[in-house]
């Protein structure tokens, strides 16, 4: 007599597909999200360092319009 626990169960394989979809969106999700929060602290570290090193410089004011010539 065969074991009856040993046989497939098509409900158990679509709710452990439906499982695993769901378990790879999060995972996507979450390896984005730190890659983001990676990115900003390395652009905010680069910032406050070049500001450390060259000091707190003034923005270079914008250079006038060209007069129109008749």
């Amino acid at each position: 007599m065969a074991n009856p626990w040993l046989k497939k169960n098509p409900f158990m394989s679509m709710w452990l597909s439906t499982a695993n979809r769901v378990a790879g969106t999060l995972r996507g999700q979450a390896t984005a999200q730190a890659k983001r929060q990676i990115n900003t602290a390395v652009t905010k570290a680069t910032n406050d360092n070049l500001k450390a090193l060259l000091g707190e410089t003034p923005p270079a004011s914008p250079k006038a319009k060209p007069k129109r010539r008749r």
